[in-house]
């Protein structure tokens, strides 16, 4: 026993050298820790207080610069064919885009910037910044007196135009009933286009809407407008729309703003959700044309 608790000389200077320094770490871990850390905290705190904030002024400066300079450029648009997209980028609220859409799917025009006013409820600031972008077709520019919707039969007290019934120039004639003897009597329409417009036309089931006219092939738009100077869509054509949750594949395809894959999309996601509650649905598509959704509508129901 004696021999396991004898120890020499430099046997316990070396115990007494490890007490010692445990002691001291101690000390340093309980005392000294602490106070650094202390330290440290506080350094921390005030390169927070200053420095980051002035980073973060910095980093507040950089954004603003860049939404100044990286907004979207406008470029010259109809407001009657806005899409839900365009109309987010000029800085519409969703409320807004959805009343212009809903008064489209009526098959109504936007024809001057109080109107568009009117029918969004957009506010005073942003309408005069988008107005001047507004580009509306030659013929409302240069033939205002003609228009089917007149600001002087606006009714205030609804969400309606009152069609008038002939307007100022007594000249004017309805675009649905006119023969193609009729449209060659227009400068630069031969027997080829007034047949093409007729043939259009018929395809159409009817013009619904005076704009429809650009989309006949090889129509030049000045033609457009000399038609439009003496040729409107007074009348719209007796159409019963079609409802998308029991029509047939041939009743969709004969669409004309419908090719076969949009129409084998559109039965795909029928099948999907079972019943198409609302037209706007259709939208959700992949690569549905969201520029030619108006026109759909036209022809198209929900029920």
């Amino acid at each position: 026993m004696k021999s396991h608790f004898w120890y020499n000389n430099s046997q316990r200077n070396g115990v007494l050298f490890l007490a010692i320094l445990i002691v001291v770490l101690q000390l340093i871990y309980f005392f000294v820790l602490p106070i650094v850390i202390d330290i440290f905290n506080k350094d921390s705190n005030e390169f927070s207080s200053t420095e980051i904030v002035h980073y973060q002024k910095e980093i507040d400066s950089l954004k603003q610069l860049k939404l100044a300079t990286g907004k979207a450029k406008i470029y010259p648009f109809n407001p009657s064919f806005l899409t839900d997209f365009k109309g987010y980028q000029i800085g519409m609220s969703v409320e807004e885009i959805d009343r212009l859409l809903e008064h489209r799917a009526n098959g109504k025009y936007i024809n001057s910037a109080s109107e568009f006013q009117y029918i969004t409820k957009v506010s005073d600031s942003l309408l005069a910044i988008i107005s001047p972008y507004f580009k509306f077709p030659d013929w409302i520019a240069n033939k205002k007196e003609q228009n089917l919707f007149r600001q002087d039969t606006f009714n205030k007290n609804s969400d309606t135009y009152i069609k008038v019934e002939k307007p100022i120039d007594t000249e004017i004639k309805d675009l649905n009933t006119a023969t193609a003897k009729d449209l060659q009597s227009i400068r630069g329409i031969g027997k080829k286009l007034s047949e093409r417009i007729i043939n259009y036309r018929t395809k159409l089931g009817g013009f619904f809407l005076n704009d429809q006219l650009y989309e006949v092939y090889y129509l030049d738009s000045a033609i457009i407008d000399s038609i439009l100077g003496q040729f409107q869509v007074l009348e719209v054509p007796s159409f019963k729309k079609i409802n998308v949750n029991t029509a047939t594949f041939k009743q969709v395809l004969s669409i004309v703003y419908i090719d076969y894959e949009l129409t084998k999309k559109i039965f795909e996601y029928r099948d999907e959700v079972a019943e198409i509650q609302s037209l706007n649905e259709l939208k959700k598509i992949e690569d549905f044309p969201l520029d030619k959704f108006d026109r759909i509508a036209l022809y198209l129901e929900a029920k």
